[in-house]
């Protein structure tokens, strides 16, 4: 074990750059155990299995993120927070596609993972507040703002929007403004 210097953080850590490289899909506690050059068992000390791996791997991931958004966004209200924070997202997405994959898998109630899940949802309140919504709208923002994210930035990498014009750039500055005239006027909905 010395000579490998294995622990649990640093198990995630490795998980997370070979989630990069080879998918997060397809980091088990076998492909770590190869990485270090160590049987399976050595790692079982460390984690109690793929799942907690993959975790801790998503942990990694969502702390990572949330420090970057929570740089982007500080100082800046409205348009210009909304805009920061989805430029983190994107950015992150396209420079660590393994982490970004591991930042949306679902992790047990009680989990480390949750609570740096929750960062997420504070910051993207946070950047909300420019905006004066209440409950439950603000909640529904959140949601919105989350599918519209993740579900633009999970096609892009997946190639869906490279064979027509206009670029993905320019639709995703078009939509960030759409969002932004919408969450101004969300209360006339």
């Amino acid at each position: 074990m010395a000579r490998a210097g294995l622990t649990a953080d640093r198990l995630a850590r490795a998980g997370a750059e070979l989630a990069d490289e080879i998918g997060f899909e397809q980091v088990s506690p076998s492909t770590l155990a190869r990485h270090f050059g160590v049987q399976v068992a050595s790692l079982y000390s460390h984690v109690r299995g793929a799942h907690d791996l993959k975790t801790r791997i998503a942990q990694v991931a969502l702390d990572e993120l949330a420090d970057k958004a929570a740089d982007a966004v500080a100082g800046r209200a409205g348009r210009d927070a909304l805009v920061a924070l989805a430029s983190v997202y994107r950015s992150y997405a396209r420079e660590h596609p393994g982490r970004y994959a591991a930042s949306q898998y679902r992790v047990d109630p009680g989990s480390v993972a949750v609570e740096a899940g929750r960062r997420h949802s504070e910051l993207t309140r946070a950047v909300l507040r420019g905006y004066d919504l209440g409950e439950p709208a603000q909640t529904d923002a959140i949601r919105l703002l989350g599918s519209l994210f993740n579900g633009y930035i999970g096609l892009e990498l997946g190639g869906s929007f490279a064979h027509s014009a206009p670029s993905s750039d320019e639709s995703w500055a078009r939509i960030l403004d759409a969002i932004d005239s919408l969450l101004r006027n969300w209360t006339q909905i």
